[in-house]
């Protein structure tokens, strides 16, 4: 799945890659890079905040969907770009977590990105940050290190709704290929899967074709059988009947039925 990510293969419009001081992920960002060949560099940590007053850097007040917008349109060719943030993290120290996310949601509708690949330093900010951003990402790849190489756990949300999960042990070569070498020995792949809530119950929910024969030969309370329906509809001599006959103490009046009440 790694390899599918960094060759464009379906990777969903924002890619996540989160990184630690133990391991960094940015060598895996700019394997990346490379894969999308054609490479328009914006300067943003020579004068992020404007203080030598050149005008030529991106300050990091112009990280809005209006100013990068402008900058793709007029760096890139027909087709839509990839935008590459390197970091995120930079980013969060000036803007907000909210505005940020406002941003990369206007970057998407805005139609001139094919799709976005951030790199996020994760343990620099607080957990609601990190989950943040990944939820909003379409595909997360989060790179440790590992006693065999550096290991990637990879989440790709599908447009269907379902979420693909997987690990993988990966080098990355001199010219910034990634290889990849093997699966974790624990590694679990979660593709397809569904679990069944009926597995670990104390009880059977499901039934044996003896019980199920037998519920279906089982009559139902409020259904008639033939025998019944003709003994209803039977109006022969031995019918039984009901009849009432009014007493002495019953003073019913036939002109005033609801005289006997207290109105």
């Amino acid at each position: 799945m790694l390899h599918e990510l960094i060759h464009g293969t379906d990777a969903g419009w924002l890619l996540l890659i989160q990184d630690s001081c133990s391991c960094s992920g940015r060598r895996l960002l700019w394997s990346f890079i490379k894969a999308a060949i054609r490479v328009h560099f914006h300067d943003g940590h020579s004068d992020p905040l404007g203080w030598t007053g050149g005008g030529t850097a991106f300050t990091v007040d112009r990280f809005c969907s209006e100013e990068v917008t402008c900058r793709v349109k007029q760096s890139s060719q027909l087709r839509p770009a990839i935008l590459v943030i390197d970091s995120l993290s930079w980013i969060l120290r000036h803007h907000s977590t909210p505005a940020v996310c406002q941003t990369l949601q206007q970057l998407k509708r805005g139609g001139a990105l094919r799709n976005i690949v951030a790199l996020l330093h994760s343990d620099l900010h607080q957990l609601g940050t990190a989950a943040s951003l990944c939820h909003l990402a379409t595909s997360v790849i989060t790179v440790a290190a590992g006693p065999n190489g550096n290991e990637a756990k990879i989440t790709k949300r599908l447009k269907s709704g379902k979420v693909l999960q997987d690990e993988e042990i990966f080098t990355i070569k001199e010219d910034l290929t990634v290889i990849r070498q093997s699966k974790p020995s624990n590694a679990v792949q979660v593709q397809d899967q569904e679990t069944d809530p009926t597995a670990n119950l104390t009880f059977n929910l499901r039934l044996s074709d003896a019980e199920r024969d037998a519920k279906e030969k089982l009559p139902l309370p409020f259904v008639f059988s033939h025998q019944k329906k003709a003994a209803l509809l039977n109006t022969g001599a031995g019918r039984g009947r009901i009849t009432y006959e009014p007493d002495a103490n019953d003073d019913y009046d036939q002109e005033d039925p609801d005289d006997d009440l207290d109105v």
